[in-house]
């Protein structure tokens, strides 16, 4: 072979790698951009999970020094904690129909909790969130407590049902009612026949506790819907009262701070146990009430648990996880301090509930914002994130606050937020019919 077909030859191959070289680079960086796109591009995972009559004040990056919450601690760390965040109602049902549907409870017309017997119940005629996100390829689950209906048992006319509202699957709703102090395998409230919580087997022994199962139920939805977007609504019956929690951790805190003066006189939980009359296990303890702070941290151990899940799927970046109360803490149990009023009142106390929302890919780390939100805010917000139209007809009374969560400083665009309780009779709590109105700083 001669000098010039070497020559050529040598040309030849430096071209076709320069080609080579070329092309491979702009492979890595067409991978580079789409990774760094893909929070964009692809829908977004929402985790929702809400706690029961949690107070404003009970965790620890509230300002809390007797809860021990170090795992909501991290997500406030790493997410945007909201200091005035509002229930659209003092009591359960009306918000959680509220955060379904984004329509204030007195349009809904479910203004008051729901009772055993109600023939009220949430609608099917309204397209709800996880209707809107399962129609737009979203897998959907719902843990724990609904009470949006009355019930067959006690002789309502219907009951519907999480998958009645777009739910492909849920686990651990009510059978006959709220579960109330239910808290412990089999689930049965003293010596009723049949359970109250749809939790036909034990998986944690013949203790099993009921927040420690909903959370493993809720790890492993996730690792089932790894794959594919997914709609968590993880709902916990705690802290709501009758407390009662977790022995090893109700020691843990007697042993922190001596439980305060109780609120009742008797206790049926202490009669139950043989302990006497009175409330000497101290489930009724106004201030450092051991189970309170047990069962929230309960709840804690779940938020752990899933943040571990994300990490190993490396699913966080692009996963919003939100926690928050459905409203304000009962006063039998806790202060709402430095908050007025609680459960059942349109005060501060009732209304103002913790709020924390984390997702990496768009909102800023260790984060607060200051300005008014209500729950009726979540679903157009959520329909925003995952870039969902607003279902055709449906009207929103709360609106999409997602500019706020990219950057705090940036204004809630709305004149006020308004509440609307009325009652045909007074709560067992103490609450009476009343109307509240927010403008800016201002409440009447």
């Amino acid at each position: 072979m001669n000098k010039t077909l070497i020559k050529r030859h040598e040309v030849t191959t430096r071209i076709y790698l320069l080609l080579f070289e070329i092309c491979l680079l702009n492979i890595l960086i067409e991978s580079a951009l789409a990774t760094m796109a893909a929070p964009e591009d692809q829908a977004p995972n929402i985790i929702f999970i809400l706690a029961d009559d949690l107070g404003w004040s009970e965790l620890e990056c509230y300002g809390n020094s007797f809860n021990e919450t170090p795992n909501l601690n991290r997500l406030s760390h790493d997410g945007m904690q909201f200091t005035d965040a509002y229930a659209a109602a003092p009591v359960c049902s009306p918000y959680r129909a509220a955060l379904l549907t984004g329509k204030h409870p007195a349009r809904i017309g479910i203004l008051d909790f729901l009772r055993p017997d109600s023939v009220n119940a949430l609608d099917t005629s309204y397209m709800t969130l996880p209707e809107s996100l399962n129609e737009h390829g979203y897998a959907t689950g719902m843990i724990g407590k609904w009470h949006l209906t009355g019930y067959a048992y006690h002789g309502a006319a219907r009951e519907i049902r999480p998958g009645d509202h777009g739910f492909d699957w849920d686990f651990g709703g009510e059978i006959k009612s709220v579960g109330n102090g239910a808290n412990f395998w089999p689930y049965v409230f003293r010596d009723q026949p049949i359970p109250w919580i749809d939790i036909p087997n034990n998986r944690l022994g013949k203790e099993e506790y009921l927040t420690d199962r909903l959370n493993i139920e809720a790890v492993d939805f996730v690792q089932q819907h790894r794959n594919e977007p997914f709609f968590l609504l993880l709902s916990h019956y705690a802290p709501h009262t009758i407390l009662n929690g977790r022995p090893d951790l109700v020691e843990k805190y007697k042993a922190k701070h001596a439980p305060g003066k109780s609120t009742r006189n008797r206790c049926y939980l202490c009669e139950d146990k043989g302990l006497g009359r009175g409330d000497p296990d101290h489930h009724w303890a106004g201030d450092h009430n051991p189970h309170l702070a047990a069962m929230l941290e309960s709840i804690d151990e779940g938020v752990g648990m899933l943040m571990e899940k994300l990490d190993e799927l490396d699913l966080t970046k692009n996963t919003i996880l939100i926690f928050t109360s459905d409203n304000g803490g009962e006063t039998n149990v806790t202060s709402n301090t430095p908050l007025r009023g609680g459960k059942s009142e349109l005060y501060e106390g009732g209304i103002r509930v913790p709020l924390i929302v984390r997702w990496p890919a768009l909102i800023p780390a260790g984060v607060t914002c200051n300005q008014p939100t209500q729950n009726t805010d979540f679903y157009p917000t959520l329909l925003d994130a995952a870039s969902i139209r607003k279902p055709s007809g449906e009207i929103f009374d709360g609106i999409s606050i997602l500019d706020t969560w990219k950057n705090p400083q940036q204004l809630i665009s709305r004149d006020y937020i308004a509440w609307h309780y009325p009652l045909e009779r007074p709560h067992f709590l103490g609450g009476v019919s009343a109307s509240a109105i927010r403008s800016g700083p201002w409440k009447l």
